[in-house]
């Protein structure tokens, strides 16, 4: 039985131009995907039948298909790999090969073949809240996660491209280090900047630079 009991180390990967394998091609592998995509790796996808919409993105060029089972050293140059097959052969022979290579990878449903799990998550923009149970209780992440959607509006996608174009000006212009930009950094977080872009404004990054650091000399 899976333990789970379990912690596991949270972390965000930087997964941009590294080699995704997935093996696996039905509807579990299809949204495993789907939200690999959304990151940035190249994705290499290994099976002999695929849905129509894996078929699509690899005839668009957007993803690699191997139109054939799984073989040792399909994982060679992969980064992280997800196996979504019903065959116990295979998925431990994916983990094993995984393993050897130092690759992190998610045997979807089988705990104890996986090196990471995958959490329920929320995005707005470069905002993101992973919420996981460790395995325990998905369908509470699940509920958890709705909690977080509906408490977390588009309007914090705006709010955090914005303070992250007001961060760039202040690194650039204000001179000092930490010991003087963080006081600037903690005032405007503690203003009412999302409150205004909620309620419609649209301030630029020159706007909100201005109106807690001063004109520019």
């Amino acid at each position: 039985m899976p333990d789970y009991s379990k912690p596991y180390y949270p972390v965000f990967l930087d997964l941009t131009g590294r080699l995704a394998v997935i093996v696996g091609g039905g509807g579990v592998a299809e949204r495993k995907i789907v939200t690999l995509l959304e990151y940035g790796p190249r994705v290499r996808v290994v099976s002999p039948e695929v849905t129509p919409a894996i078929e699509e993105l690899a005839s668009s060029g957007t993803i690699e298909l191997e139109r054939r089972g799984y073989v040792r050293g399909d994982l060679e140059g992969a980064f992280i790999v997800v196996c979504a097959t019903s065959s116990e052969e295979v998925n431990r022979a994916v983990h094993a090969e995984a393993e050897e290579r130092g690759c992190i990878v998610n045997v979807v449903d089988v705990p104890d073949l996986c090196s990471f799990i995958v959490p329920s998550i929320v995005r707005r923009g470069t905002l993101s809240v992973a919420i996981s149970t460790g395995g325990a209780a998905p369908t509470v992440a699940k509920r958890l996660r709705k909690h977080v959607q509906e408490h977390l509006g588009p309007e914090w996608e705006t709010y955090l491209t914005l303070l992250g174009e007001v961060r760039v000006l202040v690194m650039e212009r204000v001179p000092g280090g930490e010991v003087v930009r963080k006081p600037i950094f903690e005032a405007i977080a503690d203003s009412d900047l999302l409150e205004r872009i909620r309620a419609g404004a649209t301030p630029s990054a020159e706007d909100v630079y201005t109106e807690f650091v001063g004109a520019r000399p």
